[in-house]
């Protein structure tokens, strides 16, 4: 009996024995360590993958500024020029205002001025015409060929209460037209029939 009872004693003392050839892995630990000190972090762990974690609290206690309405900045539309605007918007609303004013300057009054689709003077045939007539001084008209600044363009002179002579191309070499240019070839011209006298 005794002999039996020897075996047993031996395996129960191996049992009782440390266990010192297990290894723990270095990963496995650290990752026990993090979830046993971050209980309240989300942790995710897989085996023999990284850990990622994603912690909440900091991510609440940080303020994210949201751009507000004033700081948003909207590019504004790009305006086009006046002189791409429609024929009748450009003469109407800025060329002939802009005439008025030019003359009013230079100490002279325009009795009337009006874009009509008429007669152009001497020719006779059909067009966009604007005439002006300036207070005991002159009139002129200038004529487009078409509903089209770029169009070919014509001007008549002649004094107050006489009627025009004479029809002269207006601003043919010119490839780019715009309202200063205009304006400032009807001042050349009248200045050049001594109509108006300008400096």
């Amino acid at each position: 009996m005794e002999e039996n009872l020897d075996p047993l004693k031996e395996n129960i003392s191996n049992e009782e024995k440390p266990l010192k050839n297990i290894t723990i892995d270095n990963n496995e630990k650290d990752q026990s360590n993090l979830i046993n000190k971050n209980p309240d972090k989300n942790v995710l762990v897989s085996n023999n993958q990284k850990i990622n974690k994603v912690i909440i609290n900091e991510a609440n206690n940080k303020k994210v500024d949201s751009p507000s309405s004033n700081d948003i900045k909207i590019k504004p539309k790009k305006e086009i020029p006046i002189e791409k605007k429609p024929f009748k918007e450009f003469v109407n609303d800025h060329l002939l205002p802009s005439i008025i004013i030019e003359f009013k300057k230079r100490g002279f009054v325009v009795n009337d001025i009006n874009l009509k689709n008429t007669s152009r003077p001497i020719a006779g045939d059909k067009c966009w015409v604007i005439y002006c007539e300036i207070e005991n001084i002159c009139n002129f008209w200038l004529s487009f060929e078409k509903e089209d600044i770029s169009s070919l363009k014509s001007i008549s002179l002649s004094k107050s209460f006489q009627k025009p002579s004479v029809i002269e191309s207006f601003l043919i070499d010119e490839k780019k037209i715009t309202l200063q240019l205009i304006i400032s070839r009807i001042l050349q011209r009248l200045n050049g029939q001594k109509l108006i006298g300008i400096n």
